[in-house]
Order: structure tokens, then sequence, then C-alpha cells
């Protein structure tokens, strides 16, 4: 007859079977299920980690959601690098969408894998930044970065997801300007020095050769000679201009007498022509008794184009009376 199984042991065993799957939850699940607000990552970082301490904060944009709940060394036996897995966790809550939805919950591998890379593929990437300068206190700065490739280590650290790193902005001065320090490194400085102390050596002789200081000297000469001539003109030019002024006060008087003149020329010559149109009315008259080749018309012909003449004399002297004194120009 079979022994009858303790009730006991049948307890036992079932507590040792929850107990076992709860390890085994733990280890391969991260811890997730039993934090259902919190997500925990890891972060592999090159640089130092002097200045970042268990509690440090992890921002987005300057807000905290999330801190730094382990940092730990490692030593790889085979190549004795040390690699430094630094453990965060982000509150659930603090990240949400515009709906007010908060970031997914995940109790599988494969759903915080797509978490994790659905926020790789938004640009996310954790770097080390300054707290304060003061203290030298890091923090995490977790933010979109889509400009920086994510890279990721391939590293495992207690089932954890990894999130890429960058450097941090004081690294890429720092780099920046190791690669420039090389590349002036680089650069025939000696060559460079010699050449130009030749070059200067060379200006130096130059300048202290003859055909400089008789340059020197020529030149001081030729300005001394341009000062006095502009002096001689100045003295010279100064009369002349007063006498031009002079001038051209009395030309302007004289023009000022003039336009009468002109005036009553004009009212003259209009009433001369008017003569001449009455004349040329009452020589029609007479056209047939005297005949187109009389004298008399060719008087008065010759009459008009006279009158002609002197308008056009007046024309030009009322429009340039300077020609009073100077001619009329060809």
């Amino acid at each position: 007859m079979s022994k009858p199984i303790s009730p006991v042991a049948i307890g036992g065993f079932t507590v040792g079977a929850l107990a076992l799957l709860l390890v085994a939850a733990f280890i391969f699940g991260g811890g997730q299920f039993l934090r259902a607000d919190k997500v925990r990552f890891v972060i592999f970082f090159d640089s130092s980690l002097n200045g970042l301490d268990i509690g440090a904060p992890v921002k987005m944009q300057g807000v905290k959601v999330g801190e730094v709940t382990k940092i730990v060394l490692q030593l790889d036996p085979k190549t004795s690098k040390i690699y430094k897995p630094v453990v965060i966790e982000i509150d659930r809550k603090t990240l949400t969408t515009s709906e007010g939805t908060p970031f997914p919950r995940a109790m599988t591998r494969k759903e915080r894998e797509a978490n994790r890379d659905g926020l790789v593929a938004a640009g996310f990437r954790a770097r080390l930044e300054m707290q304060s300068l003061l203290t030298g206190l890091l923090y995490i700065d977790f933010d979109v970065h889509r400009d920086k490739p994510p890279v990721f280590t391939g590293l495992e650290y207690q089932g954890l997801l990894e999130l890429p790193a960058i450097p941090t902005t004081v690294d890429e001065i720092r780099n920046t300007v190791e690669q420039v320090v090389k590349k002036i490194n680089e650069l025939p400085l000696e060559d460079i020095v010699q050449n130009l102390s030749a070059s200067l050596r060379e200006i130096n002789n130059f300048l202290a050769s003859e055909d400089v200081k008789k340059s020197k000297v020529a030149l001081a000469k030729t300005l001394e000679e341009m000062e006095k001539t502009v002096k001689t003109l100045n003295h010279n030019l100064e009369p002349l201009l007063v006498h031009t002024n002079n001038t051209m006060v009395s030309t302007n008087a004289l023009i000022k007498d003039f336009k009468p003149i002109v005036a009553n020329t004009d009212k003259t010559l209009t009433a001369a022509t008017a003569a001449l149109d009455r004349s040329r009315d009452s020589m029609a008259k007479l056209d047939g008794a005297v005949g187109p080749e009389s004298d008399l018309t060719e008087t008065l012909e010759a009459l008009k184009d006279t009158a002609r003449s002197i308008r056009n004399l007046t024309d030009y002297l009322e429009r340039h009376p300077e020609a009073v004194l100077t001619g009329k120009d060809n």
C-alpha cells in the first residue's frame, strides 16, 4: 500500500516552486514586475564617472524623470578592459504623451525591447552632464540627439536592456582640441620657423641697403618740393580768385543793365514786323499794277529779312548776354 503524501511536503514544494519562479522572473525580467511604475535600463559610459553618485538625477529637458540606482565596475580578464555599467530607473508617471497616456507598461522582455527601441528610434541618447561647476557633481541627461548615431556595447548586466550613450560635451571639446593639437604637431614647425627667420633676415638686409637709404632721402626731398609747390599755388591762386570774383560781379551788373535794352529792342522789332505785314498787305493790293519784279517788292522783302535778323540777334543776346563782352561763338 502506497504511503500517503504529506500535505506539508506538497505545500513546501509549492512554495519552493513559487520562490524559484519569482527569482527567475527577477533575474530574467530585471525586477520590472516589482516596480510597476519604474523602468530600469543599463548604460555603459566610456568617460570617467567621477562626480556621478547613486541617486544622481536622470533629466530630460531639465526635468527629473528618474535616478541612478547602481554603479558597478567590471573587469574583463581577457582584455583587461574596465566596463562601468550604470543602472538607471525611470518613473513611468513622468513620461506621458500629449494625450496623457503614460509610458507603456512592459512585463516581458520583448515588450521592454519594443519600448526601448521606440525611444532610440526617436533619437533619445544618454549623456553625462555637469550639475554644478562648484561641486563637480554629474547627472545623466536623457534627451533627443538625432544627429548622434546609437552605439551599443552589446554587454549584458542583470538582464537589463542597454540604452546608447554618447560622449559628454566636455569630451567632445577635448576630442576637438586633441585633433587640433595633433594637426598642429603634424605641421613642419621647425621648417616654418627657419623659413620665417630667413625671410626676416632678408627683409632687414634689404631695409639696411644703400638703395633703400637713397630712396628714403629722395622721397623726403620729393615731399619737401611738393609742399613748397602747394604753398606757391596757394599764394598765387588767392589774388587770381579775387580778380575772377570781381570780374564776375561786373559781368552780372552789365547783364542786369543790358536786359532792359534787349526788352525794348524786342518790342521795337515786334512793331516793325507788324508794320511790314501791313505793308505787305498794301503791296498785295498794288501787285497787279506794279508787277512781281518791281523794286518796291524786293525792298520790302529785304526789310523783312533785316527785321528777322535783328530779332534773331536779340534772341541770342537774351540767351547769351555775355556775348556782348566775349563775342558770338562760331
